[in-house]
């Protein structure tokens, strides 16, 4: 008998013939002989609805009364999800992330996982039930608070809980049929891959491909948990992400896929002084306001003024903050003047295979050539190059590059079946 780990996204239990439907899925699993575990995230558009619902109430921010908001969510899904189960005559039993011994760090809103300790998930198990877990929350043991984790936290929650049990694979459904090489709603005819390393995993996600978050893909390549990512909507076989077999080509392929953000931003900093110390206090005070930094470019520095430009890419949500901090130092800094940019998009192209293979800068760029796309900045790791430019030539860049690596599939429209494919 395996124990297999099950998350549903909210567009899975959106409503109440969607849980339904779910239900019926994790009866057959534990009919078919595996014990179950279940992650669930709040239905449909519920923590949107609860953000809304608090700004039009108060202007004011309060993490700590925000996070148990926002936990309500996906309690009120577990404990639909099990009484629906419990109907079709199956034994289920929800619980709370701190219930299921989720214990969290840091601050409201983005909390890390620090530790699992699933006592009482493992005796429901044992003793024949579905266990049923709200996903995205954990306790805090300092501030004996709730705490939710920020976004994908419910994708990170499941595999947590995979490591945790040594359970043999964490399911992770959505509403697309697994991890394509590109968005479907950009590029129709995007191909699904049928297995993909952790490695390449993590540079799309890390990149904008949405089917999985960073944090969740991290957490699997640490503990080794192999992730099966699948339609709720459908009964076929999704994408598997794995470790790397030595000696195997994973897909067989150079390029995994192409991945794109719209959700960036970009600040560039005029009239740097080009001497040792200043880009260190400069990031010193992005890194003070706890904003994450994407890509970093300095221009040459001029002669004859001694003063530099650096330009650097952040979350858009981020943008005031950095704002205020690199403002706040202003004086020890000693730029002239700071200049924002909302209007910019990322595409990134990412592969095991460049490691070995040449030519790949040059098709990737002449493609976004050919496609009238200009280029802003550029970043590169051992196994993605990414560029950023105009946010309304971003589906342009992106099917362009996706054809010219024979990424298309051959086998028709990939489909979509509902929701944000989280």
């Amino acid at each position: 008998m395996s124990l297999v780990v099950q998350k549903y996204g909210g567009s899975s239990v959106a409503d109440a013939d969607a849980i339904k439907r779910v239900a019926r899925r994790i009866v057959e699993t534990k009919r078919a002989g595996h014990d179950v575990v279940v992650t669930v995230s709040a239905m449909g558009d519920t923590t949107d609805d609860l953000i809304a619902l608090a700004a039009a109430i108060s202007v004011d921010e309060h993490p700590r009364e925000m996070d148990i908001l926002l936990t309500a969510g996906e309690r009120i899904a577990m404990s639909l999800l099990a009484m629906a189960v419990r109907d079709l005559g199956q034994g289920a039993q929800s619980f709370t992330g701190p219930q299921a011994g989720v214990i969290t760090a840091g601050a409201y809103g983005r909390a890390r996982i620090i530790e699992v300790s699933p006592g009482r998930l493992r005796d429901a198990v044992d003793g024949g039930d579905v266990a049923i877990v709200a996903g995205f929350q954990g306790y805090n043991q300092e501030s004996q608070d709730v705490q939710t984790l920020g976004r994908g936290g419910s994708d990170t929650t499941a595999v947590a809980l995979a490591a945790a049990l040594n359970a043999n694979v964490c399911e992770i459904y959505t509403d697309v049929d697994g991890v394509f090489t590109a968005d479907p709603r950009v590029v129709p005819s995007a191909r699904k891959l049928d297995r993909i390393t952790f490695e390449e995993m993590l540079e799309l996600a890390a990149s904008g491909a949405k089917v999985l978050m960073p944090r969740c893909v991290e957490y699997a390549r640490r503990f080794n948990v192999p992730i099966h990512v699948r339609s709720s909507f459908s009964g076929l076989e999704g994408t598997w992400v794995v470790g790397e077999t030595e000696g195997e080509t994973m897909e067989n392929a150079i390029i995994a896929g192409v991945a794109h953000d719209r959700s960036e931003a970009k600040i560039t900093v005029i009239g740097v002084p080009d001497v040792p110390g200043s880009a260190a206090r400069l990031f010193e005070a992005v890194a003070r306001a706890e904003v994450n930094i994407d890509m970093i470019v300095q221009n040459v520095s001029a002669v004859v003024t001694g003063v530099t430009d650096i330009s650097f890419t952040l979350p858009t949500a981020s943008v005031a903050d950095a704002k205020r901090a690199i403002e706040a130092d202003k004086p020890t800094i000693g730029y002239a003047d700071l200049v924002t940019d909302d209007a910019i998009g990322k595409i990134s192209l990412i592969g095991a295979g460049m490691r070995s293979n040449s030519g790949v800068s040059a098709r990737f760029f002449a493609a976004l050539r050919d496609a009238s796309v200009n280029i802003e900045m550029i970043s590169t790791s051992d196994i993605r190059i990414s560029v950023v430019t105009r946010a309304d030539m971003l589906d342009t860049a992106v099917r362009a590059v996706h054809t010219a690596f024979g990424l298309d599939s051959t086998q028709g429209e990939a489909v979509v079946y509902g929701g944000s494919g989280l």
